[in-house]
């Protein structure tokens, strides 16, 4: 098994916490990464009929055979009113690393974990591979492959085609799931609006188009991208402002947390369609600020991600603000760098503070440190 960044922050805070919970997309390799960071816990799925039922009715005889052993609750989502119990579990007998749980649904798992555990558990976010943790396999890839296989780990461990893993996960996971969260009457009319979510990763999210082109009220595709949201399906890049106030009322970028996914839904059958698609620019955009969120996910950090754009239209891809430092991203997908992808944060740096670093990621195979900036390709994304 390739080694996940996340593995040595798990085992650090089930040192100092009595429970660790790991949230994050299905498939995205939650139940073999708690496997692999603590083989001596118990193991428990609740997607088990008889396990969930027995949680459910009785809790408390159902935790009672983990008050000498530590225990991994896996799909803890599936029995949310089992958070409570766990919360006079932990309070009675001490220990740190006694439970161990993991959730693919935010909905329902974090309002369980505000209203129980907090201030018990250790909370992280598990996403699909990153390019780095590729490995040797990830060299050998080529951009377009990338981007059309996505990365989820099964498609890579177990050499599976991407067209039909990925539109199994649609089938299986994301229909399900959104079923059991949302009264979804009409399932087609549901995968409409996932598909043209799909078609505008990268892109500022206009609800009231997207709405009126799947046929459904605003209300409703609201709805519908919360689901999205909290199933590790999308995720949203808010606008960079000086003004905190002004950066809530101007509406977020959209991003599918998986390229491939993206692809899928989109309907890219093949890699080499990448070469001319017309959405080939914001598939790879989405692809890098996936690693963004992947490597913040992987440290546990607490930095934000924004995209800056203003009345002129000028706009700078990634915004990302760690105390008094500043790094600005633009992001492009042709393979020869250009020095006029720089001119935009050039021009625009000095109201960012002074300490600002400027870098261009690009789909091209050869990185650069310049006097100002930086030049990266697509396989070195590390900042």
């Amino acid at each position: 098994m390739k080694k996940r960044a996340l593995a040595d922050k798990l085992t650090d805070y089930a040192s100092s916490y009595p429970v660790v919970t790991l949230v994050g997309p299905r498939q995205s390799g939650k139940t073999t990464l708690v496997k692999d960071c603590f083989p001596n816990h118990r193991y428990i799925n609740l997607e088990s009929l008889t396990e969930r039922e027995f949680a459910q009715n009785d809790p408390v005889a159902f935790l009672s055979r983990f008050d000498n052993d530590k225990v991994i609750l896996d799909e803890v989502q599936r029995v949310p009113s089992l958070l409570s119990q766990i919360q006079v579990s932990v309070d009675s007998i001490s220990g740190h690393g006694r439970f161990i749980l993991t959730g693919s649904q935010n909905f329902s798992l974090m309002r369980g974990i505000s209203q129980s555990l907090a201030g018990r558990t250790a909370l992280c976010t598990l996403l699909p591979f990153s390019i780095g943790e590729l490995g040797e396999e990830g060299k050998g890839v080529a951009l377009n492959d990338a981007m059309w296989k996505g990365f989820y780990p099964r498609i890579y461990e177990e050499k599976l085609n991407p067209a039909d893993a990925l539109s199994f996960y649609v089938n299986t996971y994301l229909e399900r799931d959104i079923r059991e969260v949302e009264n979804v009457r009409n399932l087609r009319t549901f995968t409409t609006f996932l598909r043209l979510a799909a078609g505008r990763t990268g892109q500022v999210l206009n609800v009231s188009s997207l709405a009126g082109d799947a046929g459904i009220s605003p209300k409703v595709a609201g709805e519908w991208l919360s689901i999205l949201e909290a199933s590790y399906v999308i995720a949203f890049l808010e606008p960079w402002h000086a003004n905190i106030n002004k950066r809530l009322v101007k509406a977020p970028k959209m991003y599918f947390l998986d390229v491939g996914l993206a692809c899928n839904l989109i309907g890219i059958n093949e890699s080499s369609q990448l070469e001319t698609h017309p959405l080939r620019g914001a598939i790879f955009e989405t692809m890098i600020v996936d690693e963004f969120f992947k490597s913040i996910a992987n440290r546990c950090s607490r930095e934000r991600l924004y995209y800056y754009r203003d009345s002129n239209r000028n706009e700078i891809d990634i915004v990302l603000q760690n105390g008094k430092d500043t790094l600005l991203c633009e992001i492009k997908s042709g393979a020869t760098f250009s020095g006029d992808w720089v001119k935009t944060m050039e021009r625009l740096s000095g109201q960012f503070g002074d300490n600002v670093r400027m870098k261009v990621i690009y789909g091209g195979e050869e990185s650069q440190k310049r006097t100002s900036f930086d030049v990266c390709s697509w396989r070195n994304v590390d900042y």
